[in-house]
């Protein structure tokens, strides 16, 4: 018998690649499949960028690079804060890992020791909790609701702060919510923060170029606390990358040494080619990619305008990334024949099983009342696939 870690045997498995997994097993089967699971971009990398990294295959950087990342692309990623983000950082400030993932993964185990509180607002991304669990931290929630879009208050973060509080991590624009703070909720929470000199701040802003209104606020434009703010990035939403696998982290030198030196130790740099790619993209001007943006806002108010037509969702109207994240609760306890509908969960799997589209149950997300819908897809087949949902959900009583 095979005996595995506590460590492994206590962790979940992420809900989004479940759901992925459950839709190519059905469409392995032949069926008509519309997945909506995962975030990915439906775009192609923008071809300045992919003859970034030809180039550099041809030039032969196929070497090993520093674990941080090669110089250069350090350099571009902090002259990229400077311009678009107005935030001062040098290259050695910046660590280049294999996804933004592992820049979150990489900041708490440097940061948390077991038993440290770390406070998440939910909805939050699948990952989090489960990434705090590794480090042997304590989860902390704050529930943000769709009546405040999703955002939590000053108040409930002050309320939550113990003195075993080490971190805070968000992500803004939100996955899964959409949700984005203004400048001024940032500011209000950074006052907190204030408050709280022992209190990190991870801040998760891989869908800063996903922002409707074209204006991205990072929490680390407060000076107070910058040096205690680690800003994740990266090019796989922005940039339609995700299969590069690059991502970044941008901290204090202090932080940023630890995660280099944390990520000799595991992993590593990554892939040298993927690099130069990113160093390419770094350089691209964010109206660039101001066409992918637009396409998104017409998909979100396209599925925002389909689901009126659906009684009992109740939506937000989501500012950036590209989700919606309607409240299905008043489904719960409706049943189709013997198929009794629980919970999201059991929702979700009635969708997919009666007229195959893929989503995810909000429980993931911290948020059970909730279902995340990608809309990363193309305007026939969303329309499909609410004309789909609104079929079996109307079949419920």
């Amino acid at each position: 018998m095979i005996t595995l870690s506590n460590r492994i045997n206590q962790l979940a498995e992420s809900e989004t690649l479940a759901m992925s997994r459950k839709s190519r097993e059905l469409k392995a089967l032949g069926h008509d499949v519309i997945n909506l699971s995962l975030g990915e971009p439906d775009f192609f990398t923008p071809d300045n960028i992919k003859e970034a990294a030809k180039k550099a295959i041809d030039e032969n950087y196929s070497f090993y690079t520093p674990v941080n990342g090669y110089a250069e692309l350090r350099q571009a990623i902090a002259q990229k804060l400077k311009r678009d983000n107005k935030l001062e950082y040098k290259a050695d400030d910046i660590v280049v890992s294999t996804g933004a993932k592992q820049a979150l993964m990489n900041a708490l185990l440097c940061l948390v020791n077991p038993g440290d509180e770390v406070i998440i607002p939910t909805p939050y991304w699948v990952s989090y909790s489960q990434m705090v669990s590794l480090a042997e931290g304590k989860h902390v929630y704050i529930e943000a609701g769709i009546e405040n879009d999703f955002k939590i208050t000053p108040d409930q973060l002050k309320n939550a702060i113990t003195p075993k509080t080490r971190v805070f991590m968000f992500s803004s624009p939100c996955n899964p919510t959409g949700s984005v703070y203004t400048r001024e909720e940032l500011q209000k929470l950074a006052e907190v923060f204030e408050a709280n000199p022992h209190v990190f701040i991870l801040s998760d802003e891989i869908y800063e170029l996903i922002n409707f209104d074209k204006n991205h606020e990072s929490i680390a434009q407060f000076e107070s606390i910058k040096d205690r703010v680690i800003i994740i990035n990266g090019v796989s939403k922005g940039f339609a990358m995700t299969g590069w696998r690059v991502g970044y982290l941008a901290a204090h030198n202090e932080i940023a040494k630890a995660a280099n030196k944390l990520q000799g130790q595991f992993t590593s740099a990554t892939c040298s080619i993927a690099q130069k790619a990113c160093e390419e993209a770094m350089n691209t001007l964010p109206e660039e990619t101001y066409g992918m943006l637009e396409k998104f806002k017409e998909r979100r108010d396209l599925v925002l305008d389909l689901m009126k037509d659906i009684p009992g969702m109740k939506t937000n109207v989501p500012q950036g990334a590209f989700y919606i994240f309607p409240d299905v609760s008043s489904y719960f306890g409706k049943k189709n024949g013997d198929h009794v509908i629980a919970d999201a969960s059991d929702l979700c799997m009635y969708i997919l099983n009666k007229v195959y589209v893929a989503l995810v149950p909000g429980d993931a997300f911290g948020a059970p009342k909730c279902i995340r819908f990608s809309y990363a897809t193309s305007n026939e087949l969303l329309i499909e696939a609410v004309k789909r949902i609104k079929s079996a959900l109307a079949e419920l009583r």
